[in-house]
């Protein structure tokens, strides 16, 4: 299986996801506003809604998880041809950059520290602070799909991402807003 970017689905992915969780968010905001206005049909409507949606979030994770498996299942048979191309685009091979999992631990401790939530852009620069002499220079270059975004800060958002799959963090914060689960403070005290 040939493909132009698998990275590039991926953003997709997550653009897609937080809109999603954008327009949850307006239909949680409506069906309150009803409710305190004992508008109940609309309440009940918003509430309706707000289910559907969140059954298609989850859905689309779902989904962004199987691409996830398909990336990873045509990257490990691709001939060497392929995997030179793709290192054209920007992709770079196992082991050049920080690993995901060494950014989870310093993830949680942060938000531990920021009272359990923070705004995610405060996050991440707190991570980037702390893990100044673990980053290798190749975090620092730009991804090829967003010459905007060096390649620590995506991939602190991907630990993110995996965190709220495996429960540490909560999938239903508000948009820009990152928070621990009882898991994750529970996962944090374990550590201690």
């Amino acid at each position: 299986m040939i493909e132009n970017n698998p990275s590039n689905v991926s953003a997709a992915f997550e653009m897609l996801s937080e809109e999603v969780e954008a327009e949850i968010d307006f239909v949680n905001r409506i069906g309150s506003k009803s409710f305190e206005g004992r508008d109940y049909d609309r309440a009940r409507e918003a509430l309706t809604r707000a289910g559907t949606l969140t059954a298609f979030r989850d859905k689309l994770s779902s989904l962004r998880k199987e691409w996830d498996d398909l990336a990873a299942e045509a990257e490990s048979h691709e001939d060497e041809a392929t995997r030179a191309e793709r290192r054209n685009l920007g992709r770079l091979r196992k082991g050049m950059r920080t690993p995901e999992a060494q950014f989870r631990t310093p993830l949680l401790e942060i938000l531990a520290e920021m009272g359990g939530s923070g705004d995610t852009s405060e996050v991440i620069d707190r991570i980037g602070k702390r893990m100044k002499k673990v980053l290798k220079d190749v975090d620092y270059d730009p991804l090829a799909s967003d010459s905007d975004m060096p390649r620590w800060r995506n991939t602190v958002q991907w630990a993110c991402y995996a965190l709220v799959r495996d429960g540490l963090l909560k999938a239903n914060s508000p948009r820009g807003i990152w928070e621990l689960s009882d898991k994750g403070r529970a996962s944090l005290k374990q550590d201690e």
